[in-house]
């Protein structure tokens, strides 16, 4: 009865053919839940068919990441392509095991077979009768198990969607709720000490509301930016960084306490309004994007992600070379954002809430650090490094510095 409230809640009136839950955002919380002993154990098993009494939508995009074969369901009733959120009888002569391990009706099973369970789970279905040895497995044996690590999932979980931050527990769901009502008016504050005072003022005070950001810089600098030509004005520095929440420049230009321009891909119109320093969007045309880089760059400092988009895992995607051939000294950044409750970016949902989503976590901070300065190939500094070098050189010190895994294509 309860998973058949749950499915009436979840589902009820959603759109079919939009569903999108079930592969972008469950995977996350399923993965924090897999046990590496039962995990080691499938392993070594040859074809593999999952069975359970959730609906299939919610559950097999995961369950065919970890290598399972067949997954076998629930179906859910659906009117005008739409969720009713009533889930279809079982039908116990549904999938059998000679179809899913595709062997003929003519033919037997002459393989063994193994069988594994809840320990008060039934077994009624029809799937166990071809199983030669069946293993329950107790609630007490899965508190002693550990917990699946990232690092031995087969397919790696790079890109997630959804809102919510924390592991939906009945404790953490309750102090979820119990915390909207204060988060509710601690957003319009952070909001107007951020958009509206001084650095001098906003800091302290956006310290004191939760906010916490940690910067480091570099002992000693190895690199020394070359002598501009005469007649010839020198450029503005580009600092460099990955990609964790649109936050990232504010957070740099607060902790430098300077104006930067910051140049995007893509953000909504509301987040451009509101922005306390000044954006530039992208057109991803090469040639027209280093033009405007390069404009920018004669009026001061600019900030730029060149992974493109954010990415919430420890991991840094590749980097576009473009910025490598813009100034004449490049700066590396690399951040960290950390939330407790809700993330602040988002690629299904309304992208100009992610700042707000952000601010309503009770203690977001920010880590940055600032390392050595790295020659840049711009017409005024001679270099024989090609623009990929450079692009993998700053991906490799970012990800190095940030504890992150570095994927380069070049």
């Amino acid at each position: 009865m309860g998973l058949k409230i749950m499915v009436m809640v979840c589902f009820f009136g959603i759109k079919k053919e939009s569903f999108r839950v079930g592969r972008a955002v469950l995977p996350k919380f399923f993965l924090e839940d897999v046990g590496l002993e039962a995990f080691e154990v499938l392993k070594r098993g040859g074809t593999k068919v999952a069975v359970s009494d959730f609906p299939q939508v919610m559950i097999e995009s995961f369950l065919r990441d970890l290598e399972i074969d067949c997954v076998v369901g629930r179906e859910l009733k659906s009117v005008c392509g739409y969720f009713v959120g009533l889930m279809e009888q079982k039908k116990k002569d549904i999938l059998p095991l000679e179809k899913i391990l595709g062997v003929g009706e003519e033919k037997t099973i002459n393989q063994d077979v193994i069988g594994i369970s809840c320990f008060n789970r039934s077994i009624d279905h029809h799937l166990f009768s071809h199983c030669k040895e069946i293993y329950l497995v107790r609630k007490a044996d899965k508190r002693s198990w550990q917990y699946l690590p990232r690092d031995k999932c087969p397919n790696p979980l790079i890109f997630h969607d959804g809102r919510l931050a924390l592991r939906p527990t009945p404790l953490a769901t309750l102090a979820l709720f119990m915390w909207l009502p204060f988060s509710f008016i601690l957003v319009p504050i952070r909001l107007v000490a951020a958009l509206t005072l001084p650095y001098s003022i906003s800091i302290p005070l956006l310290t004191f509301s939760g906010f916490r950001c940690t910067i480091s810089k570099p002992k000693t600098s190895g690199y020394s930016p070359p002598t501009p030509k005469e007649n010839k004005p020198k450029k503005g520095l580009l600092y460099v960084c990955n990609h964790r929440t649109l936050l990232d420049p504010l957070y740099l230009s607060f902790s430098l306490k300077k104006d930067l321009t910051a140049v995007t891909y893509s953000l909504s119109r509301m987040s451009e309004i509101l922005s306390p320093i000044r954006t530039v969007r992208l057109t991803r045309n090469r040639d027209e994007d280093g033009k405007m880089m390069e404009k920018l760059l004669s009026q001061g400092d600019l900030v730029v992600c060149p992974e493109g988009t954010t990415c919430r895992e420890p991991y840094l995607l590749r980097f576009s070379p473009l910025f490598s051939e813009m100034s004449d000294e490049i700066v590396p950044v690399a951040l960290d954002a950390h939330v407790s409750m809700f993330y602040g970016t988002t690629a299904g949902g309304l992208k100009c809430l992610d700042p707000l989503f952000f601010l309503m976590n009770p203690l977001p901070s920010y880590t940055i650090q600032l390392l050595e300065g790295v020659p840049g190939l711009s017409k005024s500094n001679n270099c024989e490094k090609s623009k990929f070098d450079v692009a993998n050189y700053v991906q490799r010190e970012i990800g190095t510095s940030a504890g992150l895994r570095v994927y380069q294509a070049y």
